[in-house]
């Protein structure tokens, strides 16, 4: 059974920074690209960024680029997001998503329950 398990959402002031992390299991974690969704309070779920399988090849939503930084340990079959100067409009929850293969251009079906960020002062 796949499991995704995100954590380290929370409150923060705009500014600052978070780390979220998604422990995955059930599936060859270190074989499969993985990816980052958001939804925004009473939007669609919008795709933030994508990293391939061994890391080499990476992909981020205008709206994230240049703030956020994907990256995975497959030791760990941990997967990470790193948030710097979020501002209110990153606020939603976020969720971690198993590709369908190793490559970006992978579908990301499955999805963990999704942690919560809120960025205001």
């Amino acid at each position: 059974e796949v499991q995704l398990v995100e954590s380290g959402g929370g409150l923060v002031q705009p500014g600052r920074s978070l780390r979220l992390s998604c422990v995955a299991s059930g599936f060859a974690f270190s074989r499969t690209a993985m990816a980052w969704f958001r939804q925004a309070p009473g939007k669609g779920l919008v795709r933030l960024s994508r990293i391939s399988n061994g890391g080499g090849s990476i992909s981020y939503d205008d709206s994230v680029r240049g703030r956020f930084t994907i990256s995975r340990d497959n030791a760990a079959n941990t997967l990470y997001l790193q948030m710097n100067n979020l501002k209110p409009e990153d606020t939603g929850i976020y969720y971690c998503a198993k590709g369908t293969g190793w490559h970006i251009s992978s579908d990301y079906p499955d999805r963990g329950q999704g942690t919560q960020v809120t960025v205001s002062s």
